[in-house]
Formats: structure tokens, sequence, C-alpha cells
């Protein structure tokens, strides 16, 4: 079976090309010709195409031909930005196969104000908030949740005169620096969210489902993060699947007849212990090799799921697998170090440089493994290892 795998250059690319590479043969698009999952030994072929955020007509048209011209059986875009447009074309690429929802449901998933509203009807926890249309609105209604709280643009990617623009969490400690926040935010990216900050460590819950059916289900506990505020995981270690979470997640994707795969984000709240909801991510999440260590391969799942409309639900993985991402773990480590703006975001308990340099340096077991790093696959560390020190 001929596999397309987009954003060649994303980690979670280089995990379904590692996972599929070996029964099927992989072909990587990126956005230039060297990436990580094209520079693996499971990449049979790659090709470039234009910017998805500068150029979406462009891209799909490459996609489109490179479909079409090597007789592609299965469609995987990874990222976001290459998922909705593809989302939203489905009908083009046919008779290749996408296992994807369809435009409208990965757009719902994608808007995290409805996605709260639909959470606080379904009675899934999520952290106490309000939605602002303006700067104004936003410092009037600020006192209502409290300092410190999140800036949370609806979307995290917004499209404006035909590409994309990205935003971010933010966190605002007063009104003075939450008056600066919105202020470098342009129009098109509100409405915003800004919501109470809720301390505890991150639980991801990442599941497959068939048309709201889940197949799959795990979940990992974020050990450090970049920026280590809150960000994305750098080190993280699979653990048994939190079942309130997951009422909260299937429920979520049940009613939203989620079809493919899914990362439901949650804080586990320090007050209460009650997983709160962050956000879903319709796509592959950057962690994805911990859950195909630990025995979840979700890559081979979904290409089965193709076929096997009986598919039985996986049961079961190994917990205490560790993932770390070695430079993302450098990166955090160095912003501990020389920010201090960074580390006073932090508890107290975790401000301390010399601890975080021994945690940094602690043995993490022998279930630990590095995310890109593999002997038998060893060309996209060396490519990132480059990247890191030439484009500092």
């Amino acid at each position: 079976m001929k596999i397309l795998v987009t954003d060649g250059d994303n980690r979670a690319a280089l995990a379904i090309t590692r996972s599929l590479g070996r029964a099927h043969e992989i072909i990587v698009g990126a956005t230039q010709r060297r990436s990580l999952a094209s520079v693996s030994r499971w990449c049979r072929d790659s090709f470039v195409y234009p910017d998805p955020v500068r150029d979406p007509q462009g891209f799909l048209n490459t996609l489109r031909e490179e479909v079409q011209r090597r007789h592609i059986d299965v469609l995987l875009p990874v990222s976001d930005i290459t998922t909705i447009p593809v989302a939203e074309h489905q009908a083009d690429f046919k008779p290749c196969r996408i296992p994807i929802s369809d435009a409208d449901t990965v757009k719902r998933a994608a808007d995290k104000i409805e996605i709260m509203a639909l959470a606080t009807r379904l009675g899934v926890p999520c952290p106490a908030g309000v939605t602002v249309g303006n700067l104004d609105e936003a410092l009037a209604r600020a006192n209502e949740i409290g300092f410190p709280l999140v800036v949370k643009p609806g979307r995290s990617r917004v499209r404006v005169a035909g590409h994309w623009l990205s935003t971010s969490v933010r966190y605002a400690d007063d009104l003075a620096e939450l008056k600066i926040i919105l202020g470098e935010l342009r129009p098109a990216m509100f409405p915003v969210l800004l919501q109470e900050r809720i301390q505890g460590p991150g639980v991801g819950l990442f599941l497959c489902c068939d048309h709201g059916r889940p197949l799959a289900a795990f979940c990992h506990e974020r050990l450090r993060e970049k920026p280590p505020s809150g960000g994305v995981s750098v080190l993280r270690e699979s653990i048994a699947v939190d079942e309130r979470a997951r009422d909260y997640a299937v429920r979520l994707l049940g009613e939203l007849r989620w079809h493919g795969i899914a990362m439901v984000e949650f804080k586990r709240d320090a007050r209460d212990g009650i997983p709160k909801l962050m956000e879903i991510n319709g796509r592959f999440w950057g962690s994805l090799q911990l859950a195909i260590d630990a025995g979840v391969d979700f890559p081979a799942l979904l290409i089965r799921m193709l076929d096997d409309k009986n598919l039985a639900p996986v049961s079961g993985y190994r917990t205490g697998v560790r993932s770390r991402w070695l430079w993302g773990d450098i990166d955090a480590l160095l912003m501990l170090l020389t920010k201090r703006a960074e580390r006073e975001r932090l508890p107290a308990a975790q401000r301390s440089r010399w601890r975080a340099l021994a945690a940094f340096f602690a043995w993490q077991g022998r279930n630990s493994r590095f995310e890109v790093l593999r002997l038998d696959d060893i060309r996209p560390w060396l490519l990132e290892s480059w990247r890191w020190f030439t484009q500092r």
C-alpha cells in the first residue's frame, strides 16, 4: 500500500513513517527537501510542496497532483494546517482514502470557544472563563476570572486573506500585561477566551475513533514542557488511562461523531485532582512515538480501520514508559536557567535552577527512550542536531 504522509518535519510524521514503513511504501511531503521523516530509512520517496501557511491553494494543488501521479492509496495529513484544507477538499483526492472527519467536524473541534461551550453542556469540567470580542471588553471582564489568567484565542490558526496566522496561548499576571498581550492580537484573532490558570500536570488523552466509537485510548503525563510554564511536552510518561478523563473525552468525541485520531488535552487541577479540559486537537500529536513505544500503534490502527469495520478495540499498553525529546528538553532547561520571567511563572517549588539541572541529568530508567534518536534510524536525529547548532 502506498501511503503519503504530510508535514515531514513534524515529529509525528517521523513516528508515522517509522511505524508504517516496514509494511507499506511511505511517501513524505514537506516544505523543504530534507525533513525529519524524509531522511528516515523507512521513507521510500519524498517531494516538496508549497508552504500551506502562505500558499494554501498551491499546497492543495501540488498534493493533489502527487496523489494522482503516484497512485497513492492513503493520505495522512499530520498537522492542523494540512488537516483542515485536506478535510475541506476530500472529494478532490478520490479514490485515495483519508481517515479523518469531515471538514465541519474538524473545524468545530478546533474552535476552543465552541468546544468549551460543548463541554459545559455535556458536563465535562473546564476552567472558569469568559469569551471577549475586543480589548475593551477583556479589560472590563478580566476581574470576573481573576489574575493570573490565561489568554487563549479561539483558534490556533486563523485564515486571513488567503493565508494562515498562528496564535498562541499567553499568560497575564495583571491588567497591564493583559492589555499588552491583547494589543498585539490582530482583529481576526478575536474572539478570545480568558480563563483561570489551572495549576497541575498536563494529561494528554489520545484516542482513535470510528465515527464516534472509541477503538483505542492512551494516556501520558507531561513531566517537563517547553516552555517550562506550559507548552509542548519534552519528557512524558505513559500512565494508566484516567477513567474520568476518558469518560469526558468519549463524551465529547461521541457527540462530534469523530472519525480518526484526536488528542484531548486536560490539566489535572492541583486543588481537587479533577482533569479540566484544555482543548481538542484533531490531528496527530508531537509525542505520538511514546504511544507506539508503549504498545498502541495509532498509525497502524488507522490503516486497519480502513478495511475492517468490525475492528476490535485495543485493550491495554505498558505504563511507566518514558519518551524524551532531547533537543526540546535542552531548550526547556536553558529557558529555566536563563529566563527569570519563565521561572517566576512556575510554582515556587519548581523554580530552583539546581533542581532543574539535577532533574535533567537524572537517569530516566530502563523504560525510557529518546523520541527522535534511534540507533537503527539515526539520520533524523543527525539532521535535527545539525539544525539545532546552526539555526540558533
